[in-house]
């Protein structure tokens, strides 16, 4: 029957661009919730003509064993081998720091963005520029997996709107924030809103660019972005805060992320910058903090209370954070948590990278690294979390951060997957043939490189960024 299939539904790879309207069997994998995975080996998964999965059969059932035999029937069966696990959700990425990964660590943070940081973004001034860079950085993270991405962009209205563009183009799902920074003491005088009319107005164009966009369905949306509580005065905080209440976009800024940044807003506004941001009017549901190294356990109940979410960024935390963020505290309270690369200040592109980070900062936190203190005195007992709760957050977890049905296969999600493929021939993961369920994805997820990702999709369409020959 398989030579009788119409050309675009044949098993083999050059069957694999467009999803949409298939029923497709493969090797699944995901982790609906934290610390539990689900492997659906040879199960099917039907997708529909909007990119969405309309039914998920695990195989053995009877369900299974129809919807394959009507599927054959009617030439809509396509089979998928390798690993095939839901997209990558960043959630937080610095766009115009692409240019900039891997420089100037060496300092401390306040230092690295007068020095590096904002001279660098105020060249997207340069609209081509941003063009270029953009571009080049919604490839490179479609290429590697990430099929979500929380953008913070410059200040610069239309290179903001080109990096929305850049999304919509390539099918990359997207939350892009042109940032808001006004506050004289903080911010350099050639990098810096004159106003709070002009910030508020800017972060108004980027929207309604957003809203305009002509190819854009539900893949890019907008994000009220305050760079962080130093850089805002209070009136351009409070500004936004009213702002979020009328639009009810999501709001997107730093917490907490470092010694100097939590002594500075103590020392500004008295409390917690927890307590700050939530007294502006910009601790919603549809809040998402950076960082939060610092927050406290009351910090905590409060952002759980407000339904808030936190990008931990465990890379970046090992050079500007001067903590470990206590990931599991913040899940032990209801916290909602998702992982981020933080670009640039984390000098890795890879969400692979950050799962791996996220399980060795747990265990840093909860066995101590002085090794002159005695063991039971060196560490925060119970702090540890594995890699199947790194791999939720980074998928399911990161998609229920912005309440987008993205991270799981299961009916009403988006179809957003990578295929890693343990055989790519310049791949580095390796298998031997005696791996359990939980075994062969962690080996994925430790092991796997750029090269064994081979086909990613996005609503069910492969993007061009991933697509390689198998």
């Amino acid at each position: 029957m398989t030579d009788q299939w119409p050309a675009s539904h044949r098993s083999g790879p050059h069957a694999w661009t467009d999803l949409r309207n298939c029923v497709v069997s493969g090797d699944w994998f995901h982790a609906p919730a934290a610390g539990r995975l689900e492997r659906m080996a040879g199960g099917l998964l039907e997708i529909g003509a909007d990119g969405r999965i309309a039914a998920v059969c695990h195989a053995g059932s009877e369900e299974h064993r129809t919807l394959a035999r009507e599927a054959a029937q009617a030439g809509r069966l396509v089979t998928l081998d390798g690993l095939l696990i839901p997209g990558l959700v960043d959630l937080h990425v610095h766009a115009p720091q692409y240019p900039q990964l891997g420089k100037g660590l060496d300092q401390p943070l306040e230092v690295w963005l007068q020095r590096y940081t904002f001279p660098l973004e105020a060249r997207y001034a340069d609209r081509l520029f941003a063009r270029s860079v953009y571009r080049r950085l919604v490839a490179d993270l479609l290429a590697g997996g990430t099929t979500t991405a929380l953008y913070f962009a410059s200040r610069h209205v239309e290179a903001t709107c080109e990096l929305a563009d850049a999304c919509i183009e390539a099918r990359q799902r997207a939350l892009v924030g042109r940032v808001v920074m006004d506050n004289p003491d903080q911010c350099p005088d050639f990098y810096r809103d004159a106003s709070v009319a002009e910030g508020v107005a800017a972060t108004r164009a980027v929207a309604a660019h957003i809203a305009a966009h002509p190819a854009n369905t539900g893949w890019v949306r907008p994000v009220i972005t305050p760079r962080f509580l130093p850089s805002c005065t209070d009136d351009m905080l409070r500004a936004l805060g009213h702002l979020a209440g009328e639009c009810g976009c999501h709001v997107q800024t730093h917490c907490a992320e470092s010694d100097w940044a939590r002594d500075y807003g103590q020392d500004r506004f008295g409390h917690s910058d927890m307590e700050a941001l939530d007294r502006f009017g910009l601790l919603t549901r549809n809040t998402v903090l950076a960082h939060g190294n610092f927050i406290t356990g009351s910090d905590m109940d409060l952002l759980a209370r407000r339904g808030g979410a936190v990008a931990h960024c465990p890379l970046s935390n090992a050079w500007f954070a001067n903590a470990v963020f206590p990931l599991r505290a913040a899940l032990d309270k209801g916290v909602r948590v998702g992982l981020g690369t933080d670009i640039a200040g984390g000098p890795s592109a890879s969400m692979m990278g950050a799962m791996r980070m996220t399980v060795a900062a747990s265990r840093m936190l909860r066995d101590g690294v002085d090794p002159d203190r005695p063991a039971a005195e060196r560490g925060r007992p119970g702090s540890a979390v594995d890699m199947m709760t790194a791999f939720h957050l980074a998928t399911a977890g990161g998609g229920d951060a912005l309440d987008l049905p993205v991270g799981r296969f299961a009916p009403g999600q988006h179809f957003d997957a990578l295929r890693i493929d343990p055989d790519a021939s310049l791949g580095t993961m390796r298998l031997w043939g005696d791996e359990s369920d939980e075994d062969l994805l962690a080996t994925a997820l430790y092991t796997a490189s750029r090269a064994n990702i081979t086909h990613v999709w996005t609503d069910g369409q492969q993007t061009g960024q991933g697509a390689r020959p198998a």
